[in-house]
């Protein structure tokens, strides 16, 4: 395998091949793992594997532009539903759900995967979440929270968690069917999250002034004898 400074001068369509390989990167990951090698991903996009060197210079590299695209493609479809409020946006995001299905698969190994990469991508999720979030609450469609911050990671952290959690209990029969997995896990959950975040679940706020009383009441003493 030549080296990126081998290959040469880039060819007049090097934009598209380079999203061209990113996304097919995107799907490989998705369905395959981290382990996968250049060569498949080469083989996947239709060029060669000094061309994916010669764009990102590593596999390393690589997958940091498929994390960047991932996190703005979810940025976007999040932020534009969330804000406008308007139920034809939510359907029109649902209806798109074939073409992120790949994008989610991403995200879900990465979290597997673990490490830097994870910490970070759950990180910059979380951020995004805080402040498309903050949108929707200026909008008027999302009630304000005393911890905006929390609750964006709380969320973010619960609805990767759920995910992961139901796949583990309900293996699919073809892990590379990321449309079928996504369609399914939405056929065991979408009415009780929607159910849950629309609706509530509590008739009234008892637990939640007792917790808040709680958290302001100052730490009793340690009045034990010594030794």
């Amino acid at each position: 395998m030549r080296s990126a400074e081998t290959v040469g001068a880039a060819p007049a369509g090097d934009l598209t091949a380079r999203a061209r390989i990113r996304d097919a990167a995107i799907q490989r990951f998705a369905v395959a793992g981290f382990g996968v090698g250049v060569r498949s991903i080469a083989q996947d996009a239709g060029v060669s594997a000094a061309l994916i060197l010669h764009h990102f210079g590593s596999k390393d590299g690589l997958r940091a532009a498929c994390d960047e695209h991932v996190l703005a493609s979810i940025r976007e479809v999040k932020s534009t539903t969330l804000r406008s409020g308007d139920m034809g946006a939510v359907l029109l995001a649902l209806a798109s759900m074939d073409e992120s299905a790949p994008l989610l698969g991403y995200a879900l190994r990465s979290l597997q995967s673990g490490g830097d990469l994870a910490r970070s991508f759950i990180d910059q999720f979380a951020a995004d979440a805080q402040a498309y979030m903050a949108d929707a609450v200026a909008a008027g469609v999302m009630r304000p929270s005393r911890d905006e911050q929390a609750r964006a990671r709380y969320l973010t952290v619960q609805g990767f968690g759920a995910l992961l959690l139901d796949l583990t209990l309900n293996p699919p029969d073809d892990p590379s069917d990321l449309v079928g997995v996504l369609h399914a896990y939405l056929d065991r959950t979408a009415v009780p999250t929607l159910e849950l975040y629309t609706e509530g679940l509590l008739t009234d706020t008892r637990m939640l002034d007792a917790y808040l009383l709680y958290q302001r009441e100052p730490s009793e003493p340690d009045v034990r004898a010594p030794g």
